[in-house]
């Protein structure tokens, strides 16, 4: 006879299913930290100071909404559940924004600014309105420890295929559509990663269940701020995620300039053949190997999880990804080799923390459920999705800080304090980022025996309230 334990342990398909949704949600995500800054200077036609200053603004109004995202979902009732008719609802309006942000509108510039500030508000918005319902999914899914780091990391492979994706077809789409940097080429593009992701966010939710459905206590928002306010290994994983995206957001800011500036184009002899390669052509290789091979380390993160202990893991990961990094700063432009091998091996070090990431903020839930009575999934999930948009905007904002303190100019020759800046950027101070998460982690105490015996008396509450309903 099979227990109710045992009725979590998840299919392939639904772990597909769920996968489904963070491909659509990367290609945006994808679209935000690489395409967008330059579609808004060089095809949409506003300052990059402009851009700057809204990025600032409406990141930290998003992130302030995921909370509030979360609170909404926590206390939805409907025949679907709490989190999956977000994903139905809210698939259709995501595609239509993602569009209208990409759109140029033929306005003056103050008309520009203001059209680029509301749609991408909107964006936001809409990311906010489905990722974190997304995010929380996982969470009431299964109520099993080792399939929510399965689950993790599917998502996860979904995420980095969704970004491979993008990165490898967007130029291309944009130039048949209308021509490199093209206003045209642009929206057409979106307009299709946009139908795409609005058909996979259906996916997911057809794809998908909802099983855990606490009977304990009704969600009551004061308490819950209470007891999250309360909950010691929930600031620790705050505190080690936003560190992980800071690293994250660094290395993706950095690595078009370090190829342009530092490694430039480069002669290559392979087997005797010599070839010319350009610093573009390097760097499209640089971010795709990091990509590809951040889905090796996703899907390593179970095995050794399984073995040593996620709190292990993640801490071995995210040193190792510092390590590395603080590697990449005394590499010289000609030692392609060596730069390329420390890339991948980044690359899966830096993989393997990121679904370990969502899988112990499913473990969190289960503890603030078994210390309180009330499960605030959407509550502690919400700020997951927080803390990814608050590292990606101190990482952003670092970035640029970076740059203007050593003296950058674009598209000149830089001076040798302008070079310094940019290594630092994708070398040592990348790397504190990894190493402030280990830091966190360090002082993380829900370890898998102590998951196991928080589980265990979850599945004897819920069967006794079950019983007596």
């Amino acid at each position: 006879m099979n227990t109710k334990s045992d009725q979590h342990i998840l299919s392939f398909r639904e772990k597909a299913a769920y996968g489904l949704g963070d491909f659509a949600s990367s290609m945006f995500w994808k679209l935000f930290s690489i395409f967008l800054l330059f579609f808004y200077t060089d095809v949409f036609g506003i300052t990059a100071a402009a851009v700057g200053t809204m990025f600032l603004v409406t990141r930290i109004w998003d992130a302030a909404n995921d909370p509030l995202m979360g609170i909404l979902c926590d206390r939805t009732e409907s025949k679907y559940g709490k989190f999956r008719p977000y994903l139905l609802y809210g698939a259709l309006p995501f595609a239509i924004v993602g569009i209208l942000t990409f759109s140029t509108p033929d306005l003056s510039a103050n008309g520009k600014l203001i059209y680029a500030y509301i749609t991408y508000t909107l964006m936001m918005m809409a990311y906010t309105s489905i990722n974190v319902p997304y995010a929380s999914l996982m969470g009431v899914m299964t109520n099993n420890t080792g399939e929510r780091t399965s689950l993790a990391s599917y998502r996860f492979i979904g995420a980095f295929s969704g970004g491979l994706f993008v990165t490898s077809t967007a130029n291309y789409l944009v130039e048949y559509f209308g021509g490199a940097g093209s206003a045209s080429g642009y929206q057409w593009t979106v307009g299709i990663y946009a139908a795409l992701a609005a058909i996979l966010f259906v996916l997911t939710f057809a794809g998908t269940k909802e099983r855990l459905k606490p009977t304990i206590k009704k969600p009551e928002l004061k308490e819950d701020l209470k007891d999250i306010a309360k909950n010691g290994p929930w600031f620790i994983m705050l505190g080690a995620a936003i560190s992980v995206l800071i690293f994250n957001s660094l290395r993706d800011g950095s690595i078009l300039y370090y190829f342009k500036y530092y490694i430039q184009d480069q002669t290559v002899s392979i087997f005797g053949s010599t070839y010319e390669l350009s610093q573009g052509a390097l760097s499209s290789a640089y971010l795709s190997i990091w990509l590809g091979t951040n889905i090796i380390g996703v899907l390593l993160a179970k095995p050794i999880s399984s073995r040593i202990g996620k709190k292990k893991t993640f801490l071995l990961s995210a040193i190792l990804s510092a390590i590395l990094s603080f590697v990449i700063f005394f590499i010289q432009p000609d030692q392609l080799g060596l730069l390329f091998f420390s890339n991948v091996l980044i690359g899966i070090s830096a993989g393997i923390v990121l679904p370990l990431i969502w899988a112990m903020y499913a473990d969190i839930s289960d503890y603030s459920e078994w210390k309180t009575g009330r499960r605030a999934t959407g509550l502690i999930f919400s700020s997951s999705s927080m803390s990814q948009k608050f590292g990606w905007t101190i990482g952003g904002a670092i970035s640029g800080w970076l740059l203007a303190v050593f003296g950058f100019e674009a598209n000149v020759a830089q001076t040798e304090d302008a070079l310094l800046g940019i290594r630092l950027m994708i070398s040592v101070i990348a790397g504190l980022g990894a190493l402030l998460a280990a830091g966190f982690m360090f002082f993380y105490k829900l370890d898998e025996e102590t998951m196991k015996g928080i589980e265990a008396e979850l599945i004897a509450s819920r069967e006794a309230a079950e019983t007596e309903s």
